[in-house]
């Protein structure tokens, strides 16, 4: 029988939304999805702090990040990823519906590149795959004496 519950969730009785409609309406069970609140909420059953709490420490480390990366910044976080501004270059389009060519300013946009520890707990096969492709260290070459 399904839950609905996520297998780190069920033991603290937390829920979240595993339920959400595809492009063609169909819904897609076995897809978990996580917002805010319910990272809130994980965070103080985890730590054992009201939710007040946990949303001020995830307000907090939001709000550095933002404003971090805002200022062009990067923030790194080991094992998990990096958030960085990215800037795109002013460009010409093309507008769909009258077919007149526009101008499309430049723009500053926040990006996120996981880390490999990221990437290897959603895809440890390609994980795997990668770190059998990785050719052995050289040793070191010993120095010449004189």
């Amino acid at each position: 029988m399904d839950t609905g519950l996520c297998r780190d969730c069920m033991p603290l009785g937390l829920s979240h939304n595993r339920a959400r409609p595809s492009r063609s309406g169909a819904f897609l069970d076995e897809t978990p999805r996580m917002n805010k609140t319910d990272l809130i909420e994980h965070l103080a059953a985890k730590h054992e702090l009201s939710k007040a709490e946990a949303g001020r420490v995830l307000e907090t480390l939001l709000d550095a990040i933002v404003t971090t990366v805002k200022k062009g910044g990067a923030v790194s976080i080991p094992g998990f990823g990096s958030f960085k501004q990215h800037a795109r270059a002013a460009r010409n389009g093309v507008n769909p519906s009258t077919g007149a060519k526009i101008k499309i300013a430049a723009a500053k946009l926040p990006k996120f590149a996981p880390g490999a520890g990221f990437k290897a707990a959603v895809d440890p096969k390609a994980a795997a795959k990668k770190a059998a492709a990785k050719p052995a260290a050289k040793p070191a070459a010993k120095a010449k004496k004189k």
